[in-house]
């Protein structure tokens, strides 16, 4: 990794919906953490499927208020308490909570990245340090990008959630540097852009559906609508400060 002299040295990436689409992706964990459940609690399924689960969840936030932003945590906890709720005895519901989520867990990081992901990864890994920072609970390892980042910050390393300060705190800490030598990519008007610009970050903002607003949306210093064309974006902004 090479930042040379740059005003810029240090880049934090939003993961969900700017590298990857994550609804899509947790469709497909979902039906086949689903599929499972129907071969092994098919009756935990049945509440799975209900109503019931929204108030469960409920309960479960409202007990664990010091891991509200651990997902990881949460969905093990939910699908627990469901589980228990089938019938099933607490020690084997733990186990079978800890089965299902793990086949959720293996199709939420089987991502299909957006055009110009990896290359945009690849390039933005030799000229800066780069971190990734999610509210989400994607694992870099397993979606396969872990040897281009730095470092990685989620929420529940933070116990807080874009767009709390207290995120890109995290990062700009980690690395070392200022504020001001940190730019923040992200598809979020609110969570990256609005957050980073009140921790001093600059931002890219990653519009790829060409959204426009007629209301104060907060400002990014750069707007691309493709992750192909960010590399050379920000080089450019680099010349510009």
């Amino acid at each position: 990794m090479t930042t040379l002299n740059k005003k810029i040295k240090v880049v934090s990436l939003d993961l969900d919906n700017t590298l990857w689409d994550v609804e899509a992706t947790i469709i497909v964990a979902e039906k086949n953490m689903c599929l499972w459940m129907q071969d092994k609690v098919p009756r935990a399924l049945a509440i799975y499927k209900s109503d019931a689960t929204a108030d469960i969840r409920s309960r479960v936030v409202a007990d664990n208020p010091t891991q509200i932003h651990d997902l990881t945590f949460l969905r093990k906890e939910v699908l627990f308490q469901v589980i228990k709720a089938s019938g099933v005895a607490s020690a084997q519901a733990r186990i079978f909570a800890k089965d299902a989520f793990a086949v959720f867990f293996k199709g939420r990081n089987n991502v299909v990245f957006f055009p110009g992901a990896l290359e945009m990864l690849e390039l933005l890994s030799h000229r800066y340090t780069v971190f990734s920072l999610t509210n989400g609970n994607a694992d870099v390892e397993q979606v396969g990008i872990a040897n281009f980042l730095d470092g990685a910050v989620s929420s529940a390393d933070v116990g807080a959630s874009k767009p709390s300060r207290e995120m890109f705190e995290a990062v700009i800490k980690k690395a070392g540097v200022n504020a001001d030598q940190c730019i923040h990519v992200g598809d979020h008007l609110t969570d990256d852009i609005e957050g980073a610009n009140n921790a001093g970050m600059h931002t890219i903002w990653v519009n790829m559906t060409k959204y426009t607003s007629a209301n104060n949306d907060s400002k990014a210093n750069i707007e691309v609508t493709s992750l192909t064309a960010l590399p050379k974006a920000l080089e450019a902004y680099q010349l510009s400060l």
